[in-house]
């Protein structure tokens, strides 16, 4: 898939009353719950980066666990809808932005990326991908990262999903826990992981 067809697909699904059913899906919610538990492994968080946030289901979790937040989503309509939802926050900062070309003075101590990276087109973009947010990273900061399945995303026209993109995080990171999350659809299947940089990493 090329960037605009990725960028035409997000904007569709976007305008949706509740994209991607992140509210109302018993599914997602416990999705996030779990997310916001690997989030925490490590308690409150000085300065988080969250990659995606959709309408900002997982985005109004997120922000009272974090003294700063960064959140980034590559479509306009995306960032408008989680600030209409979060209001007056003072606390995060919303920019557009592509995953591959975000860039950041400070890095930050936890990372968020869940159910984004296979919409980055294939797999040479996706390892790009992976290292800016590995380079993001402050040294002993921890990655939270979801996705759905291989399987299911190349049956939806990616070109890879948690399997393949667990494998090139766990080539800079270490891998702290994966566990899977199941729904009732096939659909609704994904894995979750906790990574954490080394101390000694640049």
């Amino acid at each position: 898939m090329t960037h605009k067809i990725d960028h035409e697909l997000l904007n569709r699904e976007m305008a949706a009353d509740d994209p991607w059913r992140l509210d109302g899906n018993p599914f997602e919610r416990e999705r996030h719950t779990q997310i916001l538990r690997l989030s925490l492994a490590q308690g409150r968080v000085a300065n988080a980066l969250e990659v995606g946030c959709a309408a900002g289901a997982f985005t109004e979790r997120l922000a009272p666990i974090c003294q700063r937040l960064t959140v980034i989503d590559v479509v306009e309509p995306a960032i408008t809808r989680a600030r209409l939802r979060m209001k007056e926050t003072p606390h995060i900062s919303w920019i557009i932005s592509d995953v591959q070309q975000f860039s950041s003075d400070e890095l930050f101590d936890l990372i968020v990326v869940a159910e984004v990276l296979y919409y980055v087109g294939d797999l040479v973009q996706i390892r790009a991908a992976v290292r800016n947010l590995v380079g993001l990273l402050a040294p002993g900061g921890q990655l939270v990262f979801g996705s759905a399945r291989d399987a299911n995303c190349e049956r939806w026209g990616h070109a890879a999903g948690a399997e393949t993109t667990i494998a090139m995080l766990n080539e800079s990171l270490t891998e702290i826990e994966c566990l899977e999350c199941r729904g009732a659809s096939i659909n609704e299947d994904c894995l979750l992981a906790l990574f954490r940089k080394p101390i000694s990493a640049s």
